[in-house]
């Protein structure tokens, strides 16, 4: 993979052009881009394993030949889709809460949330993916469309390439984001052409009917705009580890699906019958299924008929242990073990206990990533999460309600499970209203439009 380093060496605007074409094509080879696209195609539930599986026969010399004639399923299950958005939910389901009201306008709003999971997805999926913070808002780049540049001594990121094509018959485009501004390139034909000269990020621009969009000045951001959402502290698609096991079910439960296809077709003995050659035997067998009978001229001549027994009960038993096996290896949440009769808090929470220890390491690359936008801000806060669960909600506020009278009102509305952190604040200002409206009721004293009371004593 081409560095920054890499980068700095480039002395001309030609060089730079094949640079970029250089950098795209080594990143596709690389084992993050590689590992990222089979990821990207199990997230798809298209599982590649299975699609590309043949049947094979085996002739008398040994050769293998495509097996045309029998069942070929290719079932796909959707284990690692499952896995990798409970994951996202649980820790980013809630969205991110900070300690100013105005931080998350600044960083884009209500969307802040809603591209804050699409990254949390995308890293889970692709080992990481980029948040590139633009002036008011933030936006996303995954593993398969972001070249990253980085440091050989420090191994930050410094600059990064940006590449989309529809086809390989269509144009290349390709954007290069450096510390100092960033440029717009498109390839037609094998031809380059600049669509757009380095400019800062940020731009003052100036709008008239006479001379159109004019850009007056612009500025940078202290560091290089673009971060890093790593899906865990080893750098790597969730997928590791799980694949092979994912490929066993697939395979286990196509194959079965298969035998039940084969041996739902019945098959015929005949008796006292050699002089039948292959022609016969098919006109007999296409006699069967079309009158439902047939005559046998040989004297002494019988056709049975015999089905399979498709072997159940080892293959059911393999299936199971696969399915316990992957959500153990995956540390994910097996539903159907907490969705019968009334479970208690106490059971629901050692469920989700692997759970947990996983999102506890992904909500520290995202924290690490949040942080890291909210200085380019130049904002003075940190974000909390609130964890997306399962819960029996009686249980849970009865126990929160115990305690209410050793707590503030904030902090018991903050632990009510029902109450979002964002209703919070609302209802705590809806409840000091009602409070000055009794006291106003009761002492006789009036409030005027800027909330100050007056009256007699």
């Amino acid at each position: 993979m081409k560095t920054y380093e890499d980068l700095l060496k480039i002395t001309s605007e030609e060089d730079l052009q094949g640079f970029i074409q250089e950098a795209i094509y080594s990143y596709k080879q690389s084992d993050m881009y590689v590992e990222a696209q089979i990821a990207y195609e199990y997230y798809k539930k298209k599982n590649p394993t299975i699609s590309q599986y043949q049947k094979l026969l085996y002739t008398l010399s040994g050769e293998a030949v495509p097996d045309n004639y029998s069942a070929n399923f290719k079932l796909r299950n959707s284990f690692f889709p499952i896995f990798i958005k409970q994951e996202a939910s649980h820790l980013l389901g809630e969205g991110a809460s900070f300690n100013e009201d105005d931080t998350k306008e600044k960083l884009g709003g209500v969307m802040f949330d809603n591209i804050l999971m699409k990254l949390g997805l995308a890293a889970l999926w692709g080992g990481v993916s980029y948040g590139f913070f633009n002036l008011d808002h933030i936006d996303m780049f995954n593993a398969l469309e972001f070249v990253p540049l980085i440091g050989e001594e420090d191994g930050a990121l410094h600059a990064g390439i940006r590449f989309w094509q529809i086809d390989t018959t269509k144009p290349l485009r390709a954007t290069l984001y450096e510390e100092d501004g960033y440029s717009d390139y498109i390839w037609r034909d094998g031809k380059c052409e600049v669509l757009n000269e380095k400019r800062a990020y940020q731009q003052i621009v100036s709008t008239s009917a006479a001379d159109g969009t004019v850009i007056l000045d612009g500025k940078n951001y202290p560091n290089f705009p673009i971060v890093p959402l790593w899906a865990n502290d080893e750098h790597q698609s969730e997928l590791t580890g799980l694949r092979e096991k994912i490929d066993a079910y697939d395979l286990i439960q196509s194959g079965f699906a298969n035998d039940l296809d084969d041996a739902s077709q019945i098959y015929w003995i005949i008796q006292n019958a050699g002089g039948m050659d292959d022609i016969d035997l098919v006109k007999f067998k296409e006699r069967m299924k079309v009158l439902k009978a047939a005559t046998v001229e040989d004297d002494g001549a019988r056709a049975e008929a015999h089905t399979i027994d498709v072997p159940y009960a080892a293959r059911a038993e393999a299936l199971a242990q696969l399915r316990d096996s992957l959500y153990r290896d995956a540390m994910a949440l097996d539903t159907d073990k907490i969705s019968a009769g009334n479970i208690t808090a106490t059971a629901i929470q050692a469920s989700y206990e692997n759970l947990t220890l996983k999102c506890d390491g992904f909500e520290m690359c995202v924290t690490d990533f949040i942080n890291a936008i909210l200085d380019l801000a130049g904002i003075d806060d940190a974000p909390t999460f609130k964890r997306s669960k399962i819960i029996n909600m009686l249980e849970d506020t009865q126990t929160i309600l115990s305690a209410a009278q050793y707590l503030d009102a904030e902090t018991v509305l903050k632990h009510l499970p029902f109450i979002n952190h964002d209703e919070v604040d609302e209802i705590l200002k809806r409840m000091d209203a009602e409070e000055i409206g009794r006291y106003v009721d009761e002492t006789g004293f009036s409030e005027d439009e800027n909330g100050q009371t007056f009256g007699e004593a």
